[in-house]
């Protein structure tokens, strides 16, 4: 197609993405479905206007999908204002732990089994498949930093942490195929790409965060600077951190999501020392913070006689920030998913499909029940926690990944088939039942609060 008609495209595309909202939430579909069906309708297996071989355009497709995941890790972090003492982190913790590592198993011993593929390889479509994807998670994930439900934090908080907590199994499956199975190497690969790499990148990301949420709100408060340009600050955030932990070997996307928890930290520390006049202070048997989250109490028109009020420029660094997060998260969203069913044109394999239902229907399910025994949530939390398992433009990212740094080519377009078709599967399983079920869910909470 021409300019103009890329163009017009992809103007019908924010077109669609503005209007559809209202009649999408009614239906039991997701944005995501319909993105995928224009990917579809566009690609090889449509009107056959483009195609996309993700194998030959993995640099480039790994570059699109670092930048999502990473605005999207850093914005879920910084909607998350519990502790981490909380119990509400106990399921995140399970699920981006013990659940991940099941996950991976079961996916490995499935795929080996039925369609017998090698079992590094195996092992390194589990590691792509594993981690629940923070981009299309939104619709289970948190509604606001005031949203303290045990579900939907469990997943949001999973959804930020394994995205990170992957990469050490992505790279132990390339260090598998590289050295043709288990040896010595695996006593060097937990030191670095565990001991080290995991809290290193936990540590830098949440100090950088805090640190320069705490200079950004003071230096806003005391100039009153009601043009400052929070976009630019977040993006420099996000970098500042992916590219810190990069530099001492940790993991840049648990940075990334600390950096937002971090930032977070900044804001409640603000508003503790220096509360908002207009707050009402909650009782402290609450769960959240004693006081509101501070973008929640911010004006629609702020002057800059009312940032003298630290809480109340700390209200708008947070509240510009997520607006700025959310809808680079919904380009980025609309773009890949787009991508991906365009890829299926090309990449579409059919072998994938019963793994994808032994991993939606049996895989995840059984070990969420399992790892959340002990954590503080009802069955029916756990029963959604172990359903919601979206797989998304995360695991498009290890997929490109694993295809530049060792995947051998004779099954990098395996991979790739197998990875995308599980994909598109998830969009649209979890996507026709993400309404009913959170419709259903929200009832037997207000079922419970009467």
């Amino acid at each position: 197609m021409s300019f103009l008609g890329w163009t017009a495209l992809a103007s019908g595309v924010l077109l669609l993405m503005a209007l559809a909202s209202a009649y999408v939430k009614a239906l039991p579909i997701t944005t995501s479905m319909l993105y995928l069906a224009l990917g579809v309708a566009l690609g090889p297996i449509g009107l056959d206007l483009v195609a996309l071989d993700v194998v030959a355009a993995s640099e480039a497709v790994e570059h699109i999908t670092t930048v999502g995941v990473i605005i999207a890790l850093f914005v879920g972090g910084l909607r998350l204002r519990l502790s981490l003492r909380d119990p509400a982190w106990r399921a995140a913790f399970a699920l981006a732990g013990p659940v991940m590592v099941l996950t991976i198993a079961g996916i490995a011993a499935a795929a080996h089994v039925l369609v017998g593929i090698p079992l590094g390889v195996a092992v390194l479509f589990g590691a792509i498949l594993a981690p629940t994807d923070p981009v299309l998670a939104s619709t289970v994930a948190v509604n606001d930093a005031d949203d303290g439900d045990r579900m939907r934090y469990g997943l949001s908080g999973e959804a930020g942490l394994n995205d990170g907590m992957a990469f050490p199994f992505v790279v132990f499956a390339l260090a598998w195929l590289a050295s043709d199975g288990p040896g010595a190497w695996i006593g060097g690969w937990f030191v670095e790409r565990i001991l080290w790499a995991v809290p290193a990148g936990c540590l830098l990301g949440y100090g950088l965060g805090r640190f320069v949420g705490l200079f950004a709100i003071r230096v806003r408060a005391h100039h009153r600077d009601t043009d400052a340009p929070t976009d630019l600050l977040a993006l420099a955030l996000c970098g500042i951190s992916y590219v810190g932990a990069e530099a001492i070997h940790a993991w840049g996307f648990l940075a990334v999501f600390a950096a937002g928890l971090g930032l977070r930290a900044a804001e409640i520390r603000v508003v503790a020392e220096s509360p908002h006049p207009g707050a009402a202070m909650r009782d402290t048997a609450d769960t959240m913070p004693d006081h509101p989250p501070a973008e929640a109490l911010v004006p629609a028109d702020v002057s800059s006689e009312d940032l003298r009020e630290p809480a109340v420029a700390a209200g708008v660094l947070v509240a510009e920030t997520l607006s700025f997060g959310d809808t680079i998260e919904r380009l980025v969203e609309a773009g890949l998913i787009v991508a991906v069913g365009i890829a299926l044109g090309t990449h579409f394999d059919v072998r994938a499909l019963p793994i994808a239902l032994l991993l939606f229907v049996v895989i995840r399910p059984a070990a969420a029940r399992l790892s959340l025994v002990r954590t503080p949530t009802t069955s029916h939390q756990k029963w959604l926690m172990g359903w919601f398992g979206v797989r998304g433009i995360g695991s498009l990212y290890y997929l490109t990944y694993a295809i530049g740094h060792g995947l051998p080519a004779s099954m990098a377009s395996v991979v790739a088939a197998m990875t995308v078709t599980v994909i598109a599967a998830s969009i649209v399983v979890h996507g026709i039942s993400s309404t009913p079920l959170l419709d259903r869910y929200e009832r037997s909470l207000t079922g419970a609060a009467t």
